[in-house]
């Protein structure tokens, strides 16, 4: 039976390229799975967070309306009413711009690049280098 086998040694040349292709494909095959899988994963995150922004400031200016009502009817006691409104919406027209600002960075930030991917492929094709060789 040991006779039988054809050991590695013995594979003849069209046998080993054959056997490389084989490999390489399946290789590829696995890489572009890794990529797809690490794209996926960075398209839900900033999914997810651009929802998180919208639902956030939905919410956030609903009950911002309310406390700005409260805020603008006690200035009035103090200076007039269009006065009190100015200000009110100068600070909060601040504060939204500093906010928006923060969440648009974040989401620049967010690196797209399927490190993984690039780092397994590096090694591929230093072993593929090395079985050439």
């Amino acid at each position: 039976m040991a006779n039988q086998q054809i050991s590695k040694d013995e594979r003849s040349l069209g046998e080993l390229f054959s056997s490389l292709a084989g490999e390489t494909g399946k290789l590829v095959r696995q890489e572009v799975a890794l990529a797809q899988t690490e794209f996926t994963q960075k398209a839900a995150r900033i999914g997810r967070n651009v929802g998180y922004l919208a639902v956030g400031g939905a919410v956030g200016y609903a009950g911002l309306l309310g406390v700005l009502t409260a805020v603008i009817a006690l200035l009035t006691y103090v200076i007039p009413l269009w006065l009190a409104a100015l200000i009110v919406g100068v600070v909060v027209g601040l504060v939204a711009y500093v906010m928006i600002t923060a969440a648009l960075k974040a989401l620049k930030e967010t690196e797209l690049t399927p490190r993984q991917t690039v780092e397994t492929l590096k090694e591929d094709a230093q072993w593929l280098k090395n079985q050439v060789s």
